[in-house]
């Protein structure tokens, strides 16, 4: 009988080897195995929005299975975008979806997590004002709901805004985490104006609050969520992160595949529960923006996590010199996966 490090790696060498999504019986060797376990992190801002599509599509298509993995998804923290890398040091995940600022931030401080995949390249974010509400002049003095001030959103935000003639000062910002939350803050009439998300922005617009501007007419392109593990853990667990990695990367091809449109469409409603008509206009939305929103197969665009380093570093968060992007990274999994 072959050690079990022989079977292991004789599964990977023949799972690298497939395509990245397969029918079921082209995974018997590696479904068949014992499944490993790992725990993903989600915060509940991101739980029930768009943003979640890359994990809720290698859940429910069993592309973390057909890898030979058992995969929990937890929520450790509700509304605690800021606090997922904690999640990793506090042992309540094992990889976390993060945005990269919350990740370049908790490095910068001493954490020895890493990006091993990425999820989200440029995300769409919407500027939705209660309907009276018709321009950006007409938001002086208001209440704007933003996310994280230390976060990509409120800085892309801030510079649709200025560009607009709203520098600091001029109007009132709400912090609010999450786009959920950010959603009720409009809906209750705290807030005159917020930055969503989708597919909340669609269902905003349908219901009659106002577009104004969208974060992607400001910014040029970035790297806005990646999936993160501690470097000393993946290092130990390095068969299960590959095995995660390609799974991941095979969901992403799977989205952008025109003849799986109709259950990306089916797997967005269910997820964000909108309508499969409010679910068929977000993905058309991130499919063809001018930028990139999703990446091809789960792989780290190291020039865009540069440009969030920069857009940190502007915003007066990162003091100079400004630290590498290779620093936050560790491109061996997605190598090893076969993407990268």
């Amino acid at each position: 009988m072959l050690p079990q490090t022989q079977i292991r790696s004789a599964l990977l060498v023949a799972a690298a080897a497939l395509p990245l999504y397969c029918s079921p019986a082209s995974f018997v060797g590696v479904a068949t195995a014992q499944p490993l376990p790992l725990r993903y992190g989600q915060a509940y801002s991101s739980a029930h929005t768009i943003f979640s599509l890359p994990v809720a599509v290698a859940k429910r298509e069993d592309l973390f299975r057909r890898e030979g993995l058992d995969v929990e998804v937890v929520i450790p923290v509700p509304g605690g975008a800021d606090k997922m890398i904690d999640a990793l040091h506090d042992d309540w995940a094992d990889i976390v979806h993060v945005a990269t600022p919350f990740l370049i931030r908790a490095a910068m401080a001493g954490s020895d997590a890493v990006a091993v995949d990425a999820e989200f390249a440029n995300p769409i974010y919407s500027l939705i004002a209660q309907s009276e509400i018709r321009t950006f002049a007409d938001l002086k003095a208001k209440v704007i709901g933003l996310a994280d001030e230390s976060g990509t959103i409120s800085i892309s935000m801030r510079r649709l805004l200025a560009a607009h003639g709203l520098d600091r000062g001029s109007f009132v910002a709400k912090v609010a985490p999450g786009t959920p939350t950010r959603w009720n803050c409009l809906r209750s009439g705290n807030c005159d104006a917020v930055v969503l998300g989708q597919p909340q922005d669609l269902q905003a617009m349908a219901q009659g609050y106002r577009l104004l501007g969208r974060s992607n007419e400001a910014v040029p392109d970035f790297l806005y969520t990646v999936s993160a593990a501690r470097r000393s853990w993946a290092l130990a667990h390095k068969d299960t992160v590959i095995r995660f990695v390609r799974a991941m990367a095979a969901a992403c091809a799977f989205i952008h595949d025109p003849a799986r449109h109709d259950r990306v469409v089916k797997i967005i409603s269910e997820t964000t529960g909108s309508s499969d008509g409010i679910a068929t206009q977000t993905l058309q939305l991130l499919l063809q923006s001018p930028s990139r929103v999703l990446p091809e197969r789960a792989e780290i665009d190291l020039k865009g996590f540069g440009e969030v380093i920069r857009m940190i570093g502007e915003a007066g968060l990162l003091e100079a010199p400004l630290p590498r992007a290779e620093r936050f990274v560790d491109l061996q999994y997605l190598h090893a996966a076969g993407v990268q």
